[in-house]
């Protein structure tokens, strides 16, 4: 694992990053697999901080999937036979979602296993790094609708974050989201996300107060205008 990230990740991180001593919430459900990928120089910067060219892949879903449509969110889906386990689910699907080369790409390990209600998923997130991954881009539009490598500073920067709820749920189930230009990144995706930069120790603080229902905060994709960042 490159200093740059390794630094960064403290001891308490891994108690999250064991796939075989993850909890799952009981019930049945399909095994599936993100992948959670982190793209930038192996050189750390001389404060330990984030390398100003990292980013991490995440795409948008198709509006009209069955399940979490037009939701941003990492490569993944579900496990086939044949995948050797979470990581080959993973990388599979990540190169049928966006075409990267996943012979550039290196698996560090592998998240808690969660539970996603509304899909019924047992889904494992798959920490991988690579410093250069080639080119990525829509590969069937019927499955997403947007490929991005999203600097890792525009889900640090307080500017782009807020909480969010469904309006069907309430403010009580509000959850870490970050507004980004093409793209609202919340629910799962956004809640791993926060998560990685509080343990790495890359988050600054933010309005946690900035409470916005679903729709309303989506209404605000792309107002931002120029890079993210």
């Amino acid at each position: 694992m490159p200093d740059a990230y390794r630094r960064r990740l403290p001891a308490d991180v891994l108690a999250m990053i064991t796939g075989a001593a993850g909890s799952v919430l009981r019930g049945s459900g399909r095994e599936a697999a993100v992948l959670v990928l982190f793209s930038g120089p192996e050189s750390a910067p001389p404060d330990g901080g984030v390398p100003d060219d990292a980013d991490l892949l995440v795409t948008v879903r198709a509006s009209t999937l069955r399940h979490h449509a037009g939701q941003a969110a990492f490569p993944g889906g579900a496990s086939d036979p044949d995948d050797e386990g979470p990581v080959g689910t993973a990388l599979r699907e990540a190169r049928e979602e966006t075409g990267i080369d996943v012979s550039r790409l290196r698996p560090l390990v592998t998240m808690e296993r969660t539970f996603i209600a509304p899909s019924r998923f047992h889904v494992v997130p798959v920490l991988a790094y690579s410093p250069d991954p080639g080119p990525v881009a829509v590969v069937n539009e019927a499955e997403t609708a947007i490929v991005a490598r999203v600097p890792v500073r525009a889900f640090i920067n307080p500017a782009n974050r807020l909480m969010v709820y469904r309006g069907d749920l309430g403010r009580r189930w509000a959850g870490p989201a970050f507004l980004l230009n093409e793209m609202l990144v919340w629910g799962f995706t956004g809640q791993v996300i926060c998560a990685m930069l509080d343990v790495a120790g890359w988050a600054q603080p933010w309005d946690t107060t900035d409470v916005r229902e679903l729709d309303a905060a989506m209404a605000l994709v792309g107002e931002q205008g120029g890079p993210d960042r």
